[in-house]
């Protein structure tokens, strides 16, 4: 295990903890942007479960390497499905955002 593979791994796990933090208080940032791009009420809290998921399981990861794998690879989908809805909402500027918190789960990826 290497160190860049630790800290990538760390930081994408913290990306992904800070984001479904945000999803579970319903911060102003992460509410507006749902409302933004039309995502229903009723995912907010299973968005927020899944990104925490893949924070522990990036976590886990770094004892249990399939586990880390597993979630790396879910939250790159995940992020990607944001790019994605971000897109169809025709909200061009906020394309960054999602990519800013895929980049880490796709380094941790590819660094196994």
């Amino acid at each position: 295990m290497s160190t860049p593979y630790v800290v990538v791994t760390l930081v994408a796990a913290a990306m992904a903890a800070f984001s479904a933090v945000a999803s579970f208080l319903n911060l102003g940032f992460a509410v507006a942007s749902l409302v933004a791009y039309g995502v229903p009420r009723s995912w907010w809290p299973w968005l927020g479960v899944a990104k925490a998921a893949g924070a522990v399981g990036l976590a886990v990861g770094l004892f249990v390497p399939v586990v880390g794998v597993l979630a790396a690879a879910g939250l790159v989908l995940y992020f990607a499905g944001a790019v994605i809805t971000v897109v169809r909402a025709r909200r061009y500027a906020h394309v960054p955002f999602p990519l800013l918190y895929l980049a880490p789960a796709a380094g941790s990826l590819v660094l196994v």
